[in-house]
């Protein structure tokens, strides 16, 4: 039983037979089918996807034989992004415990390796069929399922200070860039910003609670690569409803290091209320499309 499905309103399954029974909707009624047009002797990758909910719901892949018999091999609950969250470059991994792929992208907002769930796999079986290699320049999609979190209260800020902070993050890419191509003088300050910034939190922190001092964060969550926890601000909030469970479920955009992303959680499982300007906290499991027809 996949540990994310109730963060799309399938909170009430408790036995594997409730499981095989949305999954036998998702294959004799499936809202969309992939089939790759990359062969070999044996197989040829299939999907079949059934959405629940706006842009989320069950993903079964496997393979079709020389029968045209469709095989599964696993499943897992989706949310798709509806705008581009950055452009960069991007690695795709094939994952050593299944045939699933994995993206990698080291983007200087994010500040650690981001990883996530390929969803598109079938067009990047296409594509890479006719053009070799792992490395790509392309727009992503990315998007977060979680099944804990909490709304927390906002930091006071004005409006010369939020214009201060994007200033000074502008400046700090610039730096860390320049630092990867081996500037000496940017990995100096670098590392002087990074002094300054540990005494001013040792400081604060005596007297201030951590969520004051720190606005949002983005880092590794547990032993799965590409789960996180996270801190960002909420920016919208929309409510669906799952439609065979009539689960509710919330659709927060959030700004998280600089970046801005779309996660999904049920109702049940997020403590507080969301509303723009408050600062959503929580684990994420981290998914996303990239744009191989954008190259």
């Amino acid at each position: 039983m996949h540990d994310y499905l109730r963060a799309i309103g399938f909170s009430n399954i408790k036995k594997n037979k409730d499981v095989r029974d949305i999954l036998n909707l998702v294959m004799l009624r499936p809202t969309s089918e992939y089939v790759s047009s990359a062969t070999d002797e044996e197989a040829v990758f299939g999907e079949k996807v059934k959405e629940f909910a706006d842009r989320m719901g069950i993903s079964v892949r496997g393979e079709y034989d020389e029968n045209g018999q469709f095989h599964v091999g696993y499943y897992f609950p989706y949310f798709k992004a509806k705008n581009p969250t950055l452009k960069d470059e991007v690695t795709i991994e094939k994952q050593s415990d299944r045939d699933a792929y994995a993206g990698i992208c080291d983007n200087v907002k994010v500040g650690v390796s981001l990883i996530f769930q390929l969803l598109n796999m079938a067009d990047f079986i296409d594509y890479t069929e006719f053009h070799k290699g792992s490395l790509f320049y392309a727009p992503m999609y990315l998007t977060g399922l979680s099944v804990s979190g909490k709304v927390i209260l906002p930091l006071m800020k004005t409006e010369e200070d939020v214009r201060r902070k994007r200033d000074e993050s502008i400046n700090r890419d610039r730096m860390i860039a320049a630092a990867r191509e081996g500037d000496q003088d940017a990995i100096e300050s670098l590392t002087l910003e990074d002094i300054d910034l540990y005494a001013t939190i040792s400081r604060r922190s005596k007297k201030e609670d951590v969520l004051t001092i720190v606005e949002s964060y983005f880092m590794p969550y547990g032993i799965a690569y590409d789960q996180y926890s996270i801190m960002g601000d909420i920016l919208s909030v929309e409510t669906v409803k799952n439609s065979l469970t009539e689960e509710s479920i919330y659709i927060l955009s959030l700004e998280c290091n600089n970046l801005i992303f779309d996660i999904c959680i049920n109702k049940e499982d997020l403590l507080g209320e969301p509303l723009p300007g408050r600062r959503f906290r929580g684990n994420v499991w981290m998914q996303g499309t990239v744009d191989f027809m954008g190259l």
